[in-house]
């Protein structure tokens, strides 16, 4: 796997987190329930709730969609999910019936306005260039959809941020090596520092388009839940 110890940028990052993720498929699932003592899974379902005015029946795409889990959850709710993913690895480990597509999220071969919804869990801080992976997603999304995105956060307690910090930092590449790829899992709680700050965050998702961004923290701050609607 490409090394991401220098947090690598453009092109770079593009093709690290792709290698990094095909190495790590086949236990990406185990791993999400473990390290979040299944706390994921609530989380994504709060995401599919949060699509308010997306009909039954209605497509939603699910960027970054992983092995499918929130594609199950949109299915579940009566949705019709569409999975796109970077990674070949994942997609070949995907538990879902929705269509996959292996595609780069800043450029989705979907027409504009096609879906109800979008929906992305975790992967934020993984694009290549966040603002414009968010005009992407309003590029398909037609006027009056919704857009659900889930991401880590850092809890405003100084005490639980603390924690977090040591858990995330520590406990889980150690766990993600043992039974994973270390390197990943040394990755990913770095990659946080991708990640704008929550106000300029909401900032950017108003200006691919969407009305009414606000933001939700989840588990004491653990995570965050981000909305809106299409204008």
């Amino acid at each position: 796997m490409t090394s991401v110890d220098a947090l690598p940028v453009g092109e770079a990052k593009a093709r690290a987190v792709r290698d990094m993720f095909d190495t790590i498929a086949p236990r990406y699932d185990l791993m999400n329930r473990l390290l979040t003592f299944r706390l994921d899974v609530g989380w994504r379902r709060r995401a599919v709730r949060a699509l308010t005015g997306v009909a039954p029946g209605e497509a939603v795409v699910d960027v970054a969609c992983g092995t499918g889990d929130l594609c199950r959850e949109l299915r579940s709710a009566g949705f019709a999910p569409i999975g796109v993913d970077l990674s070949a690895g994942m997609l070949a480990a995907a538990r879902t019936d929705a269509p996959l597509v292996e595609a780069d999220a800043l450029a989705m071969p979907l027409p504009d306005g096609s879906v109800g919804g979008v929906t992305c869990g975790f992967a934020l801080r993984n694009f290549v260039a966040l603002a414009p992976a968010l005009v992407e997603m309003g590029r398909v999304v037609r006027p009056g959809g919704r857009v659900a995105l889930l991401e880590v956060a850092e809890p405003a307690n100084p005490l639980l941020r603390w924690g977090h910090r040591v858990y995330f930092g520590t406990v889980v590449p150690f766990v993600g090596g043992l039974l994973s790829d270390r390197a990943a899992y040394r990755y990913l709680p770095r990659s946080v520092a991708y990640l704008p700050p929550p106000d300029d965050l909401l900032a950017l998702v108003a200006a691919a388009g969407f009305t009414g961004v606000g933001r939700t923290v989840l588990s004491g701050g653990i995570a965050q839940l981000i909305v809106g609607t299409r204008s």
